[in-house]
């Protein structure tokens, strides 16, 4: 595409008023001026076998950023021209105070239950530790009350009744011998009836006492018993780490707190609007003390540090011939000078033009020239063979 400004001279003869005769216009040679005639060393673009388009300088990325939430704005932290860096906070609204206070809470909460997790461990290994002694200390209850048990005399009376059964038994005997001995309990010591009945109440006493100086026996045996399980259990448990239950437990309580946390400081995050990447601060719509609803476009942001090209015009029936990575020679009409570049992508999608369907290619230079500013008009050759 070589831009072309044709100037075709035409001059009309005068007739003088001599004769009829006429003489017939010579035409007038065309002049063709290119866009580098005042610079005879200009750039010849378009040249057989290439493909021309036309295209502006862009900023490598840009944006226009916005709230998610409404409020009222707090502080405006820059300017229009100011450089800022990715990260950077450039519009807070008002409400912080609170939602700081709510994090701080919920950041708590995370280092207790971390702590809590932590000290599973820790705890696990004392544990351990006490159910080794706790096993030694049953084992010896249990070998202890099963030997009382087993060097206890048990009355014939009783030898063929159960532990419960020969304590009712012996009970009852007991409270029939103690009737019976009542109404002579104030006779004189020679009363022969008197006697034979405290004998008798005596012999009944000491089977209800032997009755239960064995349930207490056998008590003493499987209370040490379910203890000896039990530390042996806890061994079990503890010698491979914190009780699983536990850990489950705990685990769940610290996720659900990093959750409140990751929550509040979302909430807290959205009150500043910061610097998705470096650049420069092109515009801002919002000033403090003003209110701004959630979508509203309150600061753009450009890198105008990297500029690259984008093709405007790029035709359908050219852009088979072109691919990534391709050379390009761009002429910047305002600057009058050739750059050269190199294809770096090529948008999948087609736009339209006056009802033409073109395609956007970007171009990135190989040199970035003093005076080189975006919405500069270019015109691009790509190198194409044949």
């Amino acid at each position: 595409m070589k831009s072309k400004a044709v100037l075709i001279f035409l001059a009309a003869s005068l007739l003088s008023g001599c004769g009829p005769s006429t003489k017939t216009p010579e035409p007038l040679p065309t002049i063709v001026l290119g866009r580098d005639s005042a610079s005879p060393q200009g750039p010849d673009l378009g040249g057989e076998g290439g493909v021309v388009a036309s295209g502006v300088v862009m900023p490598a990325q840009e944006a226009q950023l916005v709230f998610t939430l409404g409020g009222r704005v707090k502080a405006v932290h820059v300017s229009v021209g100011d450089q800022v860096i990715a990260g950077q906070a450039l519009i807070e609204l008002e409400g912080q105070e609170e939602l700081e206070a709510a994090v701080s809470a919920a950041q708590f909460e995370v280092i207790q239950a971390q702590q809590a997790l932590e000290d599973l461990a820790s705890e696990a290994e004392t544990a351990r530790v006490r159910a080794m002694q706790d096993i030694i200390t049953y084992e010896q209850a249990v070998r202890d009350a099963q030997y009382t048990l087993d060097n206890f005399t048990i009355p014939s009376n009783q030898a063929n009744l159960d532990t419960v059964a020969a304590l009712n038994q012996m009970k009852l005997q007991l409270d029939q011998a103690r009737a019976a001995f009542e109404p002579y309990k104030f006779r004189p010591s020679t009363d022969p009836t008197r006697e034979e009945r405290k004998k008798a109440l005596d012999d009944a006493q000491a089977g209800y006492n032997a009755a239960v100086k064995r349930l207490q026996f056998e008590y003493d045996l499987e209370v040490a018993e379910a203890q000896l399980t039990k530390a042996l259990h806890d061994y079990e448990i503890y010698q491979s780490g914190p009780d699983p239950a536990k850990v489950r437990l705990a685990e769940a309580r610290l996720d659900t707190v990093r959750t409140q946390l990751a929550a509040a400081q979302a909430a807290l995050d959205r009150l500043t609007l910061k610097a998705p990447f470096a650049g420069t601060v092109v515009g801002i719509n919002a000033y403090s003390g003003e209110w701004v609803i959630p979508g509203q476009a309150v600061l753009m942001l450009a890198d105008l540090a990297h500029l690259r090209i984008e093709t405007t015009d790029l035709s359908e029936r050219d852009v088979p011939k072109i691919e990534p990575g391709q050379s390009v020679t761009v002429f910047i009409e305002a600057l009058n000078l050739d750059l050269n570049g190199r294809v770096i992508e090529i948008s999948p999608l087609a736009d339209t033009l006056g009802g033409d369907v073109v395609y956007k290619t970007t171009i990135e230079l190989d040199e970035h020239p003093p005076g080189l500013r975006a919405g500069m008009s270019v015109e691009v050759e790509f190198e194409t063979a044949g």
